[in-house]
């Protein structure tokens, strides 16, 4: 019994431990509002878009899809190259329902869920994460880098299509 007891209590401890540990990506207390108006300010200085990853530390495939981006050299690369990101909190803590409503209710897709603005601050799209699934409990390469090459200033570029 008392083995039971003391591995019980190592298992908890390395438990508590992980979660103290890990990375958050979202801030709850965070001022979006101004945070989303600098990374604008950014992007326009940088010729980039602003990438909103709206979602929480609670979400798994949050949580998910960054580790994903991160470690594919080519994704992490265009998003660098085309996007300044930003993780937009929603959780109990603070749900940013102002920000949200502000960009078409994008809560309403679920999570993780993507909001593109324009250099200018202007939502030009919204993702449901749920297209780049590969449905195996991750993404698909592919479609991934796609969407993030497709919604990049450059794909948006009149003069890419001989629109001056």
């Amino acid at each position: 019994m008392k083995k039971i007891l003391i591995a019980a209590l190592c298992l908890v401890t390395t438990l508590s431990y992980a979660q103290t540990t890990e990375t958050k990506l979202y801030t709850p207390d965070a001022n979006a509002e101004t945070d989303i108006a600098a990374a604008i300010k950014k992007a326009k200085t940088e010729h980039k878009y602003v990438l909103l990853l709206g979602g929480g530390n609670w979400c798994s495939w949050c949580i998910t899809f960054e580790k994903f981006c991160k470690e594919d050299p080519k994704i992490d690369s265009v998003i660098r190259s085309a996007f300044v990101s930003y993780h937009l909190n929603f959780s109990k803590e603070n749900e940013n329902k102002k920000v949200f409503a502000k960009y078409g209710y994008a809560q309403r897709f679920g999570f993780p869920v993507f909001i593109i603005l324009n250099e200018k601050g202007e939502r030009i799209h919204t993702q449901n994460s749920e297209y780049l699934e590969d449905g195996k409990r991750s993404y698909d390469r592919g479609k991934v880098q796609a969407f993030f090459e497709m919604w990049s200033p450059h794909a948006l570029n009149p003069k890419m299509y001989g629109d001056d």
